[in-house]
């Protein structure tokens, strides 16, 4: 740190101060300049901030290059059914013609493997415990529906698990069991 000298009282003054600290005249201009002396004195050079420049230039490559790539996948291809008849018109692009009274006007319930799928029935009773606001969750566990909440004394239970008994046991569920939400048994029975 550099100093200089007051030319009317001759007290050492830091650079940077436009008055003597002590007899308060007013000091030369060039004993003005601030030269970079570190501390909290301010940088003054005035250039770009590099670091958010590249940050903003990365982001704007990922958005481009997303977007490019995007563009790049081809249209997934619509399956035709076996007994869809398929013409060509004059203008050279084929048009499928699929006979309406073929199509299923239900529709077909999907069996796996191991029997029917009773997560439809599961979720029709947590809909409608839900809309009688008998909170819980709702789970199948093999051919038992597990109902944790704690609402398994509630009156209103009863009337929502009487009309999902037959979807329950159409789904291949044989048992109901509910249990508060620590875990505890309240009930079990067969469907």
């Amino acid at each position: 740190m550099s100093g200089a000298v007051c030319p009317k009282c001759g007290v050492a003054v830091v650079p940077g101060y436009v008055k003597c600290p002590k007899c308060q005249s007013p000091l030369p201009a060039r004993m003005r300049a601030v030269t970079n002396v570190g501390g909290t004195s301010l940088d003054e050079r005035g250039g770009l901030p590099v670091i958010p420049l590249v940050v903003g230039g990365g982001v704007a490559l990922v958005i481009v290059m997303f977007f490019a790539l995007e563009k790049d996948k081809a249209p997934v291809a619509h399956e035709v059914p076996e007994d869809a008849q398929v013409e060509d018109d004059q203008s050279g692009s084929a048009q499928v013609r699929i006979d309406p009274t073929a199509l299923p006007s239900e529709p077909v319930p999907q069996e796996g493997p191991a029997g029917p799928d009773p997560s439809a029935a599961v979720s029709a009773l947590d809909r409608a415990l839900k809309k009688e606001r008998l909170w819980g969750t709702v789970q199948a566990v093999g051919d038992r529906v597990d109902l944790r909440t704690g609402a398994c004394n509630d009156p209103g239970m009863a009337p929502v698990l009487a009309t999902a008994v037959a979807q329950l046991k159409t789904a291949g569920l044989t048992r109901l069991r509910c249990m508060e939400q620590s875990g505890a048994v309240v009930f079990e029975r067969d469907l």
